[in-house]
């Protein structure tokens, strides 16, 4: 079902960091021991060990302004010639996630964009290319969470409240300036440098660095995502859902779905399949009982379930 490159399952306990992580990914690890209960000395050899190994990255992401639109894209894709327009968008900054289906005829990709009325890339480009049997494009209404509000359960529920209580980005504030791009450009790479390294790498002042991360930190301009493989989580299965749901269930079913433990993407579209929920679980028994449990009785008129084979880009990140 799948093409990630390792199967190793990350411990229990590493989980319980990177889920802590997942709230605050510049915790500090004696706040991280507080938390979990760990030593700091053990914080601080996993948070090493995970994060030297590659198996997790923490990246700090500017928040996307109101004007920033996202169009669904899903491209048919004649056999043989996946990779060379996989590569194209991988290629392309205004589309941070491409999946290829795991029946290999098919990529599942997120294209940014302001607003505007005929896109080249869907309107020219892509249908030109003799590769490209098809393409589907519907424009995001409305999101409901994304993969940066995910949550890895595995904590209690007074660990979370814990966690919870980190202080809340007030209203943004100014324009970024030269100095703030050149801390947030060092930043997303690795988003727990030290104020100290990040001077270093910019060539900014330590004072001025530590506090203009402060304040783009606590104005919600930046904030941290962790990347791991959900396969390093234990879960094998990835999957896009399509559902078309009648517009005056839109919305609660939107909501009530973001709030799935499985569910790290909920969106809605337009198209007839205008509800769209990624999800990941950790075999296809649990993908079944949420397709004919979890979305029963929510006026449901139709479901697409793709299984993704491989994701190429994430969160900006190639594979």
């Amino acid at each position: 079902m799948s093409t990630h490159l390792t199967r190793d399952v990350l411990a229990e306990r590493d989980q319980r960091l990177v889920a802590a992580l997942q709230y605050n990914g510049r915790i500090s690890a004696e706040e991280a021991s507080s938390v979990l209960g760990y030593s700091t000395r053990e914080v601080q050899r996993r948070l090493k060990s995970m994060t030297g190994s590659g198996a997790v990255r923490v990246v700090a992401r500017r928040t996307r302004g109101p004007h920033v639109g996202a169009t669904m894209l899903r491209v048919k894709v004649l056999r043989g010639k996946l990779d060379t327009i996989t590569s194209a968008l991988a290629r392309r900054e205004d589309i941070p996630f491409v999946d290829v289906s795991a029946s290999g005829d098919e990529i599942s990709a997120v294209l940014l964009h302001t607003f505007e009325p005929r896109n080249r890339l869907i309107f020219q480009q892509l249908p030109a290319t003799g590769a490209v049997t098809a393409v589907t494009a519907q424009t995001v209404l409305h999101v409901f969470c994304e993969a940066s509000d995910w949550r890895l359960d595995v904590l209690t529920a007074r660990e979370r409240e814990m966690l919870a209580r980190s202080p809340q980005p007030s209203a943004p504030g100014r324009e970024l300036d030269a100095t703030d791009e050149d801390i947030v450009a060092a930043l997303e790479s690795d988003g727990r440098l030290s104020a100290a390294a990040v001077a270093d790498r910019t060539g900014h002042a330590e004072s001025t660095v530590r506090r203009r991360m402060a304040s783009l930190f606590s104005q919600g301009q930046v904030g941290t995502q962790v990347l791991v493989d959900p396969q390093r989580l234990g879960m094998d299965i990835d999957a896009n859902i399509w559902m078309e749901v009648p517009p005056d269930h839109l919305d609660a079913t939107g909501r009530s779905l973001a709030r799935h433990p499985a569910v790290h993407g909920a969106l809605a579209t337009t198209g007839r399949a205008n509800l769209c929920v990624a999800v990941w679980f950790r075999d296809i028994g649990e993908l079944y009982r949420f397709l004919t449990e979890d979305l029963s009785g929510r006026s449901i008129a139709g479901t697409d379930t793709v299984l993704v084979g491989q994701w190429i880009k994430r969160a900006g990140i190639h594979r």
